[in-house]
Parts: C-alpha cells; sequence; structure tokens
C-alpha cells in the first residue's frame, strides 16, 4: 500500500497536481488557439457575434478544452464519459427535456416582464427563407458555446475537485468561477454574476441527479438560442445579428437584467429556484460521485443509442 504524502493520497496523484497539469496544458493551448480563432475572424472580416464568427471561435474553443481533457484520460486512463460526456447519451431524452423546460421558462420570464411593461416582443425581423436560415445556423455555434462552458467547469475541473475536497465543494468553488467570469461580461456588475454562478449550482445539482451533463447541456443551448435567436434580447451582454424579433427591454435593470440581458433579471433568480424542484434532485439517483467514478453504475452508462 502506497503511503500518503504530499503528492499522493488514497485516490493516487491529488486532486490539486491533476489540476495543474490540467491547466499546464489548457494554458498555452488556449492562447494558441485564442489566437488562431481571433486571426480566423480578422482574415475573414467576421465578427464574433454572428452564426460563423461563433462558430469559428466557440469550435476551436471547445475542441480545445475537449482535446485537454483527452490528454488527462490518457494520463489518469478515464475516458471522457468519466468527466460528464458520455457520447452514446448525446441529444438523448433528457438533452431534449432539458431544452423544452429552459425555453418555456424563459418565455414565462419574458412574458412576465412584458405584463409588467418591461419587455416587448417587437415586430418580425426576419420573414421567409431567413427565418429557417438563421434558427438552424445560430444551432451550431451556440449548442459549442453551452458545452465550452458546461464542460470547462462541470467536466474535468469538477470531477477532481470532488475526488479532493467532496462535491458540494468543488460545485461551489467552480460556480463561483463561472459567476466571477460573467463579472467582465457587457453589463455584469449587476445581478448577472449571481445569477451565473446560481445557475451554475442548479445544474450541478442536475448533473449530480442524472449522471451526465447531457440535460445541462439541454438547458444552456436552448436558453441561449431563445435568447439570441427567438426573442432577440441580449445574451451574456452581447447582441446577435440574425434574430426573430426586433425586441426591446426598458425599466430598472434589477428587473429586466439591464444590458446583460433578462438572465440577471430578478425574476431569473426565482426560475432558477423553481428548477430546483422541476428537475431531478441528486438524492432521487445515484451518480458518478457516488460510485468511486464507477461509470457502469451511474444512469451515465445508460444508452440510448445501439
Amino acid at each position: 500500500m502506497t503511503q500518503d504524502n504530499a503528492f499522493r493520497g488514497s485516490n493516487g496523484l491529488r486532486a490539486g497536481w491533476r489540476l495543474m497539469i490540467f491547466l499546464a496544458f489548457l494554458v498555452p493551448i488556449g492562447y494558441c488557439t485564442s489566437r488562431t480563432s481571433y486571426a480566423i475572424l480578422n482574415r475573414m472580416n467576421l465578427q464574433y457575434y454572428t452564426p460563423i464568427g461563433g462558430f469559428v471561435v466557440m469550435g476551436i474553443f471547445a475542441a480545445t478544452i475537449l482535446l485537454v481533457t483527452w490528454i488527462m484520460t490518457k494520463i489518469e486512463g478515464r475516458t471522457i464519459a468519466d468527466y460528464g460526456l458520455p457520447w452514446r447519451r448525446a441529444f438523448c431524452g433528457q438533452f431534449w427535456l432539458g431544452a423544452s423546460i429552459s425555453f418555456l421558462s424563459l418565455t414565462v420570464l419574458l412574458f412576465t416582464l412584458h405584463l409588467l411593461g418591461a419587455y416587448s416582443f417587437g415586430s418580425r425581423a426576419l420573414h421567409g427563407a431567413e427565418v429557417l436560415k438563421y434558427r438552424t445556423v445560430w444551432a451550431v455555434p451556440l449548442f459549442l458555446a453551452a458545452m465550452l462552458e458546461d464542460f470547462f467547469y462541470h467536466g474535468y475541473v469538477l470531477f477532481t475537485s470532488t475526488t479532493g475536497i467532496g462535491f458540494w465543494p468543488a460545485a461551489i468553488l467552480t460556480s463561483r468561477l463561472m459567476g466571477g467570469a460573467h463579472y467582465f461580461n457587457p453589463g455584469g456588475r449587476g445581478l448577472g454574476p449571481v445569477s451565473a454562478t446560481a445557475y451554475c449550482l442548479v445544474t450541478c445539482l442536475i448533473f449530480r441527479s442524472t449522471g451526465d451533463l447531457w440535460m445541462p447541456l439541454g438547458i444552456h443551448s436552448a436558453w441561449s438560442w431563445a435568447e439570441v435567436f427567438f426573442y432577440g434580447v441580449p445574451s451574456s451582454g452581447q447582441v446577435a445579428q440574425g434574430h426573430l424579433l426586433n425586441a426591446s427591454l426598458r425599466g430598472s435593470a434589477w428587473l429586466t437584467g439591464g444590458t446583460f440581458g433578462p438572465e440577471a433579471s430578478v425574476i431569473e433568480l426565482i426560475v432558477l429556484a423553481i428548477w430546483c424542484s422541476v428537475f431531478p434532485l441528486g438524492c432521487m439517483v445515484p451518480s458518478i460521485f457516488e460510485s468511486g467514478g464507477d461509470p457502469g453504475s451511474s444512469p451515465k452508462s445508460q444508452k440510448c443509442r445501439p
């Protein structure tokens, strides 16, 4: 039996050292891919918050986080599924259930703001074939953005931190990191970072319950798609090109979310509280975190594809 020391514990190399190795790969690779993505945008004269620009940037960044995580699977003898992305469960029922509840939730939030005189749906901005075009082309970069963000905070970092300090301390840590990152978004001085932190905690709860990230990915990507394309409101401080409605928000930032968007509204915090009871709770289903990391003993191992 190997004696515990500053470098090794009961789970092998301690979590802190493994996270440092992860970052040692992520930082230089991420820097290079960041420079590459923005060089491509400049060369092609693309804006970041357009479908093609978003696809370029988010595709490269999502590939980067997957690449670095794959490197860690080879070092640790695990698979990508161990960190929350079992490919056989991609776009299964839980993904679409999460997406449906998310879209409905934003619709109710905006309709509430409309009744309060704080939101106007406006006129149609797109017609005919353009509706189908932008509806489809926005879906891909927004899914990639959701994968990038959720897999960064809920993937390797959450899994590895859990082995060192336990699931909920790790969830609180990663959620605060996600919330803090949103402070630097346009309009991020209001409730945006608070909402992002709360969202991350709620999706950690869902992850713990379902055993993988596909329901959180459905939630995240559908919410972004509804903001960016369908309702035409700011999403984390960014306003997109190619949206269905010429919508507008007016009134106090605490109510509307201001320039950050409706996810920074106080009503969004109420929505997140409701989600805690609508979505499955962590105590209802065994998860990877309670099974010692064995994929076969959690819902993550269930397949919806042959």
